[in-house]
């Protein structure tokens, strides 16, 4: 990079190392103040979409995952870094509801053993840290959820390869394009993917969260309704 690029480079990402281009106080809290409710429009807007879109597909989504609660099966989750942690949120929402009334189902998520993570990482690869433990933990008729803001996270490819072997319903969450795991649900290899289609990954996980709260709900709504999920 010559020094001139490298200059722009500095005054653009970094102005508050360039005193004589240093915003004034109020300046700067004005411009954060509209970033902000711009950031919160955005998201809303990014929300508000995704789920008028696919609305029908969630409902669907929510109502396979009921039956198979109520067959006495089990949901395992897993995501990497950020979707690691929202797939740890997922199986809590389940696992320990927080409406008073609303049954526990079961649900794993497999990010959550770092010695089984790190030992099949270490030992196989990190593209076979949720394959092992799905043989292990899983059966025919439950549910596997895999979320990941590219839908591109190859562990993942593996894990709902795997789970299709084993006759798990198989979930995708997805951002962008949907990525690789957009192509395995078109060609017949994933049950359901629900894509967020923005390239902001922030906006992506805050609609991930939405969606697993607002189907979480679903799921329980359906629940109480047996004639839906008993046939």
């Amino acid at each position: 990079m010559s020094k001139a690029a490298s200059d722009d480079f500095s005054r653009a990402f970094y102005p508050f190392l360039h005193e004589e281009e240093r915003e004034k106080p109020q300046e700067l809290m004005e411009g954060l103040r509209f970033s902000l409710i711009e950031k919160a429009r955005e998201s809303v807007e990014v929300k508000s979409k995704f789920f008028e879109e696919n609305k029908d597909t969630i409902l669907a989504v929510s109502l396979e995952m009921a039956k198979a609660f109520k067959r006495g099966r089990k949901l395992l989750v897993c995501g990497n870094g950020g979707s690691a942690t929202d797939a740890q949120h997922v199986a809590v929402e389940f696992m320990h509801p927080v409406i008073v009334g609303c049954k526990a189902l079961p649900a794993i998520c497999l990010t959550n053993d770092m010695a089984m993570v790190t030992a099949i990482a270490n030992d196989v690869g990190f593209d076979d840290v949720f394959t092992r433990q799905i043989i292990a933990l899983g059966g025919e008729g439950d549910i596997l959820l895999g979320i990941s803001t590219s839908g591109n996270s190859e562990n993942l490819m593996h894990a709902f390869a795997t789970a299709r072997r084993m006759k798990l319903m198989t979930i995708g969450f997805s951002g962008n394009d949907g990525g690789k795991m957009n192509e395995l649900c078109e060609g017949g290899l994933l049950d359901f993917c629900l894509t967020v289609p923005t390239s902001s990954v922030h906006r992506i996980q805050e609609t991930h969260v939405a969606l697993y709260h607002i189907m979480w709900d679903m799921v329980h709504t359906f629940l109480q309704h047996r004639s839906l999920v008993e046939n």
